[in-house]
């Protein structure tokens, strides 16, 4: 990708996660509507209330096929970087042809870029993707109901705390001093197993995912794609083994979380409504979490059992990185990971404390590594994106969970998940009255479950995405990860409801 696009693309996620600190007037009509002030239908199907609904309110329809048609553009962004890259060639097959030599970047694409291949890449650049139909969006409201309406929904009624805080914990987990700590932990577990890559496969995919409980899921997500990308990626594993191990991962990240109350999203959108703390959270999901983690791993190690084994342990030269981290640098960053995880609900706060972080890292630049701010930045672009369309789904999602019992509950918020972030499905829930504890822990459980299907079922999946599709010759294909992460969601589903 050239320089050029990658700094627009940088800059577009800058605004993008700047606009969550805008303020503008408020706009003529509320918007979007309450579900409140749709007329109540007891008794009537879904299907019913789903059709008032979009004859009352129009614009519900136009905002949903908007959101349809970003999915389906996610899943077709790994056809579209292939055309990408099949026009470049193109195009440096004729630069060839009429000078005899193409001058070449560090991607090995021609420095004389193509028009229609650099628009192509930025198509199928799964970041940028729902930021791209934000602009469609935007435009629709801005043509239904007006631009003041358009401009306040996306700078002052749309919640961009989540994408800030993703941003920030991302930053600061990939640091080297947390890094290093993190792998010299693992490194312990690993010994058990003698150090190999298959000791280190099974260490992070079980344990990393469990730290999301309590340094948030993002940080979790971004520690564990780091040493999976350096201690198996690396040693360039069959491409089946690496959609699987990516599946499980999306997979066990998302039920990670469960065993605390103040660590995972969807979680979060409910506890204080429903009055779930740790011990609750622990004794109805975190042992379901925890056997279906380990169950998880040990059916995939037992299928993939010939090829792990087989991954030959990195050389000494290869598995260094540096010299030692002091303690007290490691223990500053920590302090500053704790601060970010504390104040994740107050924006002004995490970031004026990486601001404060900024300043550190510069006075211990000698025992840093690069900050990169881009992988963070289009992490943070795509779930403002995201949460800019799921903002106006709720008005069919919140009549399809009401009206459904236990089982199909947790196999229809299993299946939306898929499509929208499982924080939503979550919050939704808290909206829909009568709901009993047996509903209750069927949503949320659902929709954990199926946190690992999509890039966009779960909120710290784009950063893991992100990290890893280095290693995917033309990025994650959504149906390679769809595969990778069916197995595991169907033993998790059969841990929380047989179990």
């Amino acid at each position: 990708m050239s320089r050029f696009l990658r700094f627009s693309i940088w800059v577009a996620a800058l605004a993008a996660t700047v606009a969550g600190f805008a303020s503008t007037a408020a706009p003529a009509v509320a918007f979007p509507r309450a579900l409140e002030s749709y007329s109540s239908m007891p008794g009537a199907s879904a299907w019913e209330v789903v059709r008032t609904r979009a004859a009352a309110e129009p614009f519900n329809v136009v905002a949903t096929v908007i959101f349809v048609l970003a999915v389906l553009h996610t899943f077709a962004s790994v056809k579209i970087r292939h055309w990408a890259h099949v026009i470049e060639e193109r195009h440096a097959a004729r630069l060839e042809r009429k000078y005899a030599r193409v001058d070449r970047d560090d991607d090995g694409m021609p420095e004389e870029v193509s028009f229609w291949g650099q628009i192509l890449h930025f198509l199928g650049e799964v970041e940028a993707i729902f930021g791209f139909w934000v602009v469609v969006l935007f435009g629709a409201i801005a043509w239904f109901k007006g631009l003041d309406t358009g401009v306040h929904y996306l700078s002052a009624t749309v919640n961009y705390t989540e994408a800030l805080f993703v941003v920030i914990i991302m930053t600061l987990a990939s640091t080297r001093p947390v890094l290093r700590l993190a792998e010299n932990t693992l490194r312990v577990v690993a010994s058990l197993g003698g150090g190999r890559p298959v000791a280190w496969w099974f260490s992070i995919l079980t344990i990393a995912p469990l730290l999301g409980s309590f340094i948030t899921e993002p940080a979790a997500m971004t520690i564990a794609a780091l040493l999976l990308g350096k201690q198996f990626y690396a040693l360039n594993p069959s491409n089946r083994l690496k959609y699987a191990t990516i599946g499980l991962l999306f997979v066990n990240v998302s039920i990670g979380g469960t065993l605390t109350h103040f660590a995972a999203p969807p979680v979060l959108m409910v506890a204080a409504a429903w009055g779930w703390d740790m011990r609750y959270m622990f004794t109805h999901f975190g042992w379901h979490a925890i056997a279906g983690i380990v169950i998880s791993n040990l059916a995939y190690f037992l299928f993939f059992r010939r090829e792990l084994l087989a991954l030959k342990t990195p050389t000494a030269s290869d598995a260094t990185d540096g010299e030692p981290v002091p303690a007290w640098v490691t223990a500053v960053h920590l302090v500053f990971v704790g601060f970010t995880v504390w104040m994740a609900h107050h924006p002004a706060l995490f970031i004026g404390g990486f601001l404060f972080y900024l300043a550190f890292a510069q006075a211990t630049a000698h025992h840093q590594s690069k900050l990169d701010l881009r992988g963070p930045l289009l992490v943070g672009f795509f779930l403002a994106g995201l949460v800019a369309h799921g903002g106006l789904q709720a008005w069919w999602i919140q009549p399809v969970l009401g009206s459904l019992g236990e089982l199909p509950l947790f196999i229809g918020a299993t299946i939306l998940t898929a499509f929208n972030d499982n924080a939503l499905i979550t919050y939704l829930a808290t909206l829909v009255p009568g709901f009993t504890e047996e509903l209750k822990f069927a949503v949320v459980s659902g929709a954990v479950t199926g946190g690992g299907l999509t890039v966009i079922a779960n909120a710290p999946n784009p950063a893991g995405q992100s990290i890893l599709q280095r290693y995917f010759p033309d990025g994650v294909s959504p149906l390679g990860l769809f595969l990778g992460a069916l197995v595991p969601t169907l033993i998790v589903a059969a841990s929380f409801m047989v179990l």
